[in-house]
């Protein structure tokens, strides 16, 4: 299906129209104490959000990282914060994803591999030099049925969101280039 049958689609049709439901930040640093501290703060100024701490789920002899030991810390953007986010961020990766960033969902995720090239954000020395992943939920309205607690239900082959859509929708709504 072409993009162009894609957009008439969803004219006729609203409920098949995506939307991005939100937007993940991860920052792994890999140990506990002051340089998970230094990357909260990262988080904290880039997006403006209290991030979270994530545990280690097992012990790694080798990078010296125990079961349970902080490790990382991820912040969870939703509704207009998230698009705005990703309107400051997608210029890092020069507004180009690749199409392989996006799985069979229709989910994209992408790396920035320094956190100071976001514009508006400084280099500070006593920090350091961070980067990220960004995780890009897109979904449809009516996928809460899958997810409620209360009567859950499938989803319809038909409602499932494909790749081809959502790089159609990344495109009009983020104005994103797909190689």
């Amino acid at each position: 299906m072409s993009e162009d049958e894609i957009r008439k689609k969803w004219g006729t049709q609203p409920m098949l129209k995506p939307r991005i439901e939100k937007v993940v930040v991860n920052l792994s640093v890999g140990k506990s104490g002051e340089p998970l501290e230094k990357a909260t703060t990262v988080l904290k100024e880039i997006t403006g959000r209290t991030p979270c701490k994530r545990k280690a789920k097992t012990s790694i002899r080798d990078f010296g990282i125990r079961k349970g030991e902080s490790i990382a810390a991820i912040v969870t953007l939703r509704k207009q914060e998230a698009i705005d986010f990703l309107k400051k961020v997608l210029p890092v990766v020069e507004n180009k994803i690749s199409r392989k960033s996006f799985d069979n969902q229709g989910n994209v995720s992408f790396g920035l591999k320094e956190h100071i090239e976001i514009p508006g954000v400084k280099y500070d020395p006593d920090i350091g030099i961070f980067g990220m992943d960004v995780c890009v939920t897109v979904t449809r309205p009516g996928y809460r049925v899958k997810n409620r607690k209360i009567r859950k239900t499938k989803l319809g082959s038909k409602h499932v969101l494909k790749p081809e859509e959502s790089i159609a929708f990344v495109k009009d709504t983020l104005g994103v280039e797909v190689a």
